[in-house]
């Protein structure tokens, strides 16, 4: 259970392994396997390294929002904000005449009263 332990440890300090079983480069079964081979040996974890998988994810990352950017319609963006400040202009209205409708609100004259009085 030892090595087990140990293995867990690694993960955890070197949790970008956990990318490579998700994207299915490698399984936990033979990532233990080197691990129980030759240990923390920094030339076999080197394939592994997290600072390549990092920097290329960010890469693809930006590439990606770039090329999301360049595919806006402009005038299709402004005429959605333009819309929906529309439709919260319409709501603010809605609210703000139903607040001032309450405080002219018909109150009834009492039944014996006269109009002059």
């Amino acid at each position: 259970m030892d090595k087990i332990d140990e293995f867990k440890n690694f993960v955890k300090d070197n949790n970008y392994l956990v990318d490579y079983v998700r994207d299915k480069k490698k399984t936990w079964q033979e990532l233990y396997e080197l691990y129980d081979m030759y240990g923390e040996d920094k030339s076999i974890w080197n394939n592994y390294l997290k600072d390549n998988n990092i920097n290329d994810r960010h890469r693809n990352s930006f590439n990606e929002l770039f090329d999301m950017a360049k595919n806006i319609d402009v005038d299709k963006l402004q005429n959605g904000i333009t819309s929906l400040q529309k439709a919260i202009s319409l709501f603010g209205d809605l609210f703000i005449n139903n607040n001032s409708n309450d405080d002219n609100a018909y109150q009834p004259r009492p039944i014996y009263r006269r109009f002059d009085d």
